[in-house]
C-alpha cells in the first residue's frame, strides 16, 4: 500500500475554521488509501450558537466532545498496521473552543467531563497543523457556504487563531507540521500537494515549520521552530 512508506499510523490535520482541513484530510486518505474520520458537524445547536442564543456555547460544546470521544473510541480499536487513519481534528482542539466559548462556571463543569474522557484516547502519530490568515479563511469559509457560517464574525476567526497559535506554540507531545496555506492549493495544484507529501515523509520528530513561496515557487522549510 502507499502509505506503507511512512512511519506514521495516525494523522491528524488541525487549525481554525475555514483553513482547509477536511479538504487536506480527503486527498490525504486518497493517496494513501487511508480510512479519513471527519468530525460531525450536523451538531443541531450550532445555528443557535451562531445566533447568539444563550447556552448554546455549551450545549456545542458538550455534543461535540461527547462525538468526538466516540470517534476516537473507534479509532482506538481499528487496526492501526493495516491502514493509516488521517482524522480533520484532535481532541484538545475541543478544549480550545470551549476555553473561547464558554462562561468561567461552564468551563469548570465542562473541563470535569473532559479529564474523565480523553487522557485514554489515542493520540495522532503526527499533527499537521494548517495556519492561514482571516481573509483566507473568511474566503473559503465563504466559498462552502454553510448556512450556519454565512455570519462569522472576523473578530471570532482571529480570536480562533491566537488560542491555536498559543496551544501549539510549545507543543511537543507528538511530531508536529506546520503549514502556512495563505501561497498553497493542495486541492487543485498537484505540485503544492506533492511538495506538501515531502515535508509530510520528511517529519519526524519536533516541529517542522513549512513556508510555501507559492504555487510552483519553491518552499521555505526549518525544523524545530515554533508554530506562531
Amino acid at each position: 500500500m502507499r502509505s506503507a512508506a511512512l512511519p506514521f499510523r495516525h494523522i491528524a490535520v488541525e487549525g481554525p475554521i475555514g483553513v482547509g482541513k477536511t479538504s487536506l484530510v480527503e486527498r490525504l486518505a486518497r493517496h494513501y488509501e487511508g480510512v479519513k474520520i471527519l468530525e460531525d458537524v450536523s451538531n443541531p445547536f450550532l445555528s443557535d450558537f451562531y445566533r447568539g442564543r444563550g447556552g448554546a456555547a455549551f450545549q456545542v460544546q458538550i455534543f461535540f466532545l461527547l462525538s468526538r470521544h466516540r470517534q476516537h473510541l473507534e479509532i482506538a480499536q481499528m487496526d492501526l498496521f493495516s491502514r493509516l487513519v488521517v482524522a480533520d481534528y484532535t481532541m484538545p482542539k475541543d478544549r480550545i473552543f470551549a476555553r473561547l466559548n464558554l462562561t468561567d462556571e461552564e468551563f469548570r463543569l465542562y473541563d470535569r467531563l473532559y479529564t474523565l474522557l480523553v487522557p485514554t484516547l489515542p493520540q495522532p502519530d503526527l499533527i499537521i497543523y494548517l495556519e492561514g490568515s482571516v481573509d483566507t479563511c473568511m474566503k473559503r469559509i465563504r466559498l462552502r457556504d454553510r448556512e450556519f457560517e454565512r455570519g462569522m464574525d472576523p473578530d471570532y476567526l482571529r480570536r480562533l487563531k491566537e488560542a491555536y497559535s498559543a496551544h501549539f506554540f510549545r507543543w511537543n507531545s507528538t511530531p508536529l507540521l506546520a503549514v502556512n496555506t495563505d501561497e498553497i492549493d493542495f486541492v487543485n495544484n498537484q505540485e503544492d500537494f506533492a511538495n506538501l507529501l515531502e515535508q509530510i515523509a520528511q517529519t519526524r520528530k519536533g516541529t517542522r515549520v513549512f513556508v510555501p513561496l507559492g504555487s510552483g515557487r519553491g518552499t521555505e522549510t526549518g525544523r524545530n521552530k515554533p508554530a506562531r
